[in-house]
């Protein structure tokens, strides 16, 4: 089987392009080469910029794949370039959606694959409900060998994830300064966090399956956390106690205009998976990492380098500038 990545060396990507390479898996990833990313032995990488139709086509003339993964196509005008490059050319094609797509609050739970798609908030979430739709069209009208599937809130060792606190060690030097720790609402909505490896061999195992063309999947743990475990497990493998601060999500979104898309069009909301669909395609397939494990990894990962505790200092005074809103506002009420 021959694959192709486009894109391949992010957060959630990286895991599988490492799961194809271990497998002895020909792999080709396509992506301008801009993240300094360490490739796998037998990862071959072709530079181009896929936004650029023609000089793609020019860099993969007389290349040929059976399967083609788009990691980085986030509006339909994205997917029209897929199809016109590799419809009747592939056996199978898979798109990177958005468990972000489902309808808030969902009627189902836990939430399985035919739950409504509708995100009135964030225009990244209507902007891949469209991908989907028309690559649906196309799979029916076509028969272009389309899989859509959906990540929720994946992350990997160069991750420490959190609803609003960013992803890298800002937040870990913020618990250090005893700075509060914002968490939605009251921290008790329910959600699922999963490691990049485990959704890597979930799927890696749907790759070339013809059975799985005009399917939709969501991969994720089924461990379910509310927001103030994750942050609480997040403060536990730095070895330290988290300060949180519950802040109603509205009231982020009206302090911070550019937060309020994520919280209110998804994190504020509780969502947990139903997996048997993945499971039923992959046979055998379990997310095995717990949160504790792998948020342990991550902390192991950035205490190997200095160079990797990145502080963002302009993002934790922005999330200053919340807490002190808020306080204020609390004792302007009291």
């Amino acid at each position: 089987m021959r694959v192709l990545f486009i894109g391949g060396t992010g957060n959630i990507s990286i895991a599988a392009t490492r799961l194809l390479a271990e497998r002895g898996i020909d792999l080709t990833l396509l992506n301008r080469g801009q993240r300094e990313v360490a490739l796998p032995d037998g990862v071959r990488q072709i530079k181009a910029d896929i936004r650029d139709r023609a000089a793609t086509a020019a860099a993969l003339e007389g290349e040929e794949f059976d399967v083609v993964v788009d990691w980085v196509a986030f509006v339909p005008e994205h997917v029209e370039t897929d199809i016109a490059l590799f419809a009747g050319k592939v056996s199978h094609y898979v798109f990177i959606s958005s468990a972000t797509v489902y309808k808030r609050p969902s009627p189902f739970f836990p939430t399985v694959e035919e739950a409504p798609l509708g995100n009135v908030h964030w225009r990244y979430a209507r902007d891949k409900i469209a991908c989907e739709d028309r690559l649906r069209r196309e799979h029916a009208q076509n028969g272009f060998p389309a899989t859509i599937v959906r990540p929720s809130y994946t992350y990997g060792e160069s991750w420490l994830p959190t609803a609003i606190e960013g992803q890298d060690y800002t937040i870990i030097e913020r618990i250090r300064r005893g700075k509060k720790i914002i968490v939605p609402g009251d921290g008790e909505s329910l959600w699922t966090m999963t490691h990049n490896t485990d959704f890597a061999r979930a799927l890696v195992g749907l790759l070339g399956n013809p059975a799985a063309a005009g399917e939709s999947f969501h991969i994720t743990s089924d461990e379910v956390l509310s927001w103030n475990q994750i942050t609480e497990t997040i403060a536990a493998a730095a070895e330290l106690e988290a300060q949180i601060v519950h802040i109603p999500s509205d009231f982020i979104a009206a302090v911070e205009p550019e937060l309020g898309p994520g919280l209110l069009g998804d994190k504020s909301h509780s969502l947990v998976f139903d997996n048997s669909k993945i499971k039923r395609f992959v046979p055998g397939w379990e997310a095995t990492v717990p949160f504790a494990e792998g948020v342990a990894r991550s902390m192991k990962w950035f205490e190997a380098d200095a160079a990797r505790r990145v502080i963002d200092e302009e993002w934790s005074a922005k999330l200053d500038r919340i807490v002190s809103a808020y306080e204020d506002d609390v004792l302007q009420v009291d």
